[in-house]
Order: structure tokens, then sequence, then C-alpha cells
């Protein structure tokens, strides 16, 4: 089984992204063939600062090394580094439907927020599509919010299919309910753009202070929390601390007489301790770039020996070239 997965360098991670997506990716490495990249033609439909662009995607590549990707097991690299991701985006984008893609949840969601639209903005699910049909990809694991984007891919590569002949396998997408959405510092869910997220690697004062500052309801310290499983708090809590511990805090608050500015202290220690062997991975990879960007350098070759292969059928199937 071939599993894809992507995450863009739009800014520094957090662990909304660890959670939703990293670490799941991580676990993945163990069920079957992975390639992982990192998404730097999709970053340019929301961040146009160049110098940006390649810092953020070098800081990709040091903190998904440091959670545990293993590059000998994975395929890691940088979507830029395999233009054949754009021919093939032309390629699949001749049959896609206008409707289909005005369909699309993400573009408007993003449109209604004010975002001015784009070709890019609206061929996201093109490109996306052309990600995963390149490389045969069985599984894409994704966040509840993209699994339209892979519905999306199916209809795409069954309607080529159609048109040409058997040329493309029609990927699975698979949601891990449970981490699919990690709320914010104000409940929404964590995201850049609404400034709630909690860094993967943040500096120890400025997250601190992040949690200390979640906003809690009135009720004093001794009255009971019947409602504790849907505390903020509490939520993150389980993300980083040991079920045990977790659930013991729960119970506290629940019961009465555990305060919120305790709670946010037990939060930011469990935290704090959840990453720090990746710290010190983190540090280790970043006094060797030359090693990161070797990983890359090798990923763009192994990947390149599947896609060039599957670019090739899908020219021969469409009649292009000899």
């Amino acid at each position: 089984m071939r599993i894809l997965s992507g995450i863009q360098p739009s800014g520094t991670l957090h662990i909304g992204n660890y959670f939703g997506m990293m670490k799941p990716a991580i676990e993945l490495q163990a069920r079957g063939e992975c390639f992982y990249f990192i998404a730097d033609y999709h970053s340019m439909t929301s961040l146009s600062d160049a110098a940006s662009r390649r810092a953020n995607s070098l800081n990709v590549a040091l903190d998904f090394l440091a959670c545990g990707l293993d590059p000998k097991t994975s395929v890691f690299y940088r979507q830029s580094d395999l233009p054949e991701v754009c021919e093939l985006t032309w390629i699949i984008g001749t049959l896609t439907p206008m409707g289909l893609l005005e369909r699309a949840h993400s573009y408007k969601d993003k449109t209604a927020k004010g975002i001015s639209p784009n070709f890019g903005l609206f061929a996201y699910p093109v490109l996306m599509a052309a990600d995963i049909l390149l490389y045969d990809a069985n599984l894409v694991p994704v966040g509840k919010d993209q699994k339209q984007h892979v519905e999306m891919t199916r209809d795409i590569a069954i309607k080529f299919n159609q048109t040409y002949g058997e040329t493309f396998v029609i990927p699975e997408s698979e949601i891990r309910e449970e981490t699919a959405a990690v709320p914010g510092l104000d409940g929404q869910k964590m995201s850049k753009s609404y400034g709630n997220t909690v860094e993967i690697f943040g500096d120890e004062k400025a997250v601190r202070k992040k949690i200390m500052s979640i906003v809690m309801d009135s009720r004093t310290p001794a009255e009971p929390k019947p409602d504790a499983d849907k505390n903020l708090a509490i939520q993150l809590l389980k993300l980083v601390a040991p079920p045990a511990v977790a659930a013991e805090y729960e119970q506290r608050l629940r019961a009465g007489g555990l305060g919120y500015g305790d709670l946010k202290k037990a939060l930011f220690e469990h935290y704090w301790n959840c990453f720090a062997p990746y710290r010190a991975k983190r540090a280790e990879l970043a006094a060797n770039m030359d090693y990161v960007e070797g990983v890359l350098r090798d990923g763009a070759a192994r990947a390149r020996n599947i896609g060039s292969g599957v670019l090739a059928r899908a020219r021969q199937a469409c009649g292009l070239g000899r």
C-alpha cells in the first residue's frame, strides 16, 4: 500500500499540525510505503513572500524529521523539486468540470473570509489531485476539511480513466476522527489564520503566556464542573498528557476543587514535556542542514522514479508526445 500526504510551509507549525497530520503520518510508516511532501506550490495561494517560503520549507523539514519521520522508510521531498506535478495538473485539469471546482468547500470558505479569488486558489483541488495521482497513492490521510478534495481526486481520476483508458489508481481517504480537528486557544479549530495556535517548538515563555491566557468561565474552583470534558484545557491536555493523567484532571475538575490556573499550569508542563525529546532532536538537525537538504534531494529522486513513470503513462494515454 502506498500512502501520501503533504503539509504546507505557510508558517510555523503548531500542535494542530502535529496531532492532526504529522503524528498520524509518522505512525502510518509502519503500514506501508509512505510519500510525504512539503507543499510549497500549494503555499503560493496564501503566501507571497519568497524568502519566507524557502525558510518555512526548511523549518517544516526540520520539524517533521525531529518528530520522527524516517527518511529511510519514507519518501520525503519538496513538492517543487518535482515540476512533473504541474504538467499532470494541466493534463487532468482539461477534464475537470468547472462546476466541481465551484463546489469546493475550501474555495468558498476562503473567499467568504475575504481572500481574493485567483486561479491558484480555484484550481487548488486539481493540483492536490495531481499530487496524489502522480505517485499511484492508495491511501490519503486527511483532516475533515480536506476529505472533499480526495473525493474530487477520485472523480477526476475516474473521468480520465473513462476517457483515455485505465491510467490512474483510485485513492481512498482516511480520517482519524479523534484528532481530525485540534481546538485552538479560542475554541475554534487551531489555525495560523485564526492566531490561536500553540507552536510545536515555541519559545517557553511565550507559550506559557499563551496557555495561561486561555479564557475560562466564571465558576469558582470549588464548584463542580459536570461539563469538564468540554473544557478547552482538558481537551488539549488529552493530547499532550498520558491518558491516566488527563482522566485524573478531568475528574478533579468535574468534582470541584481544581482551579483553572492550576489546570492551565498542568497543561503547559505536559505540553513542554511531551515535545522535549523532539526539541533536542531538532537542535541536532539544525546544526547539520546539509544533511536535511540531502534528505530532501534523495526523497525527490526516489519520488521521481515513480512519478516520471506515471506521467509518461498519462501522456501516452491522452496522446501527448510520440
